[in-house]
């Protein structure tokens, strides 16, 4: 019988806690990176929304405050079994402004705080309050 070169149990639990050790260490450091990321999706989603509100406003005089009147479906949270990981609500709508909020529905960095965005008819959205 020939012998065939391989690792033993204690040789792979080593590497592998090895791994794990390392990758606890690299986490915190992505962190920012996946907040960064995440907020991508807002800040498309008001961009779509404040497009909507500028169409409306040529049609009909004003800005509005209901998603309806925009044909905008709000997407489902990852809470209601969605994907998205922002609500989002028209806070200020009159003939000459419009405010929309997009606030997460996830905290993604564990720290208590919940990203928030805004944009208004400039169509550049702000970060409120950074996560």
């Amino acid at each position: 019988m020939k012998k065939i070169p391989a690792f033993n149990l204690q040789e792979m639990l080593i590497v592998l806690a090895i791994l794990g050790i390392l990758l606890l260490i690299a986490l915190p450091n992505f962190m920012p990176l996946i907040s960064k990321t995440k907020a991508q999706e807002a800040k498309i989603q008001l961009k779509y929304i404040a497009n909507l509100q500028k169409q409306y406003q040529y049609l009909n005089s004003k800005y509005t405050m209901d998603f309806n009147q925009l044909d905008f479906e709000k997407p489902l949270t990852v809470i209601s079994g969605g994907s998205s990981n922002y609500k989002y609500e028209v806070v200020e709508a009159n003939t000459n402004n419009f405010v929309v909020r997009a606030t997460a529905v996830v905290d993604f960095d564990g720290d208590g705080i919940l990203n928030v965005w805004e944009i208004d008819r400039n169509g550049n959205p702000i970060q409120k309050i950074p996560d």
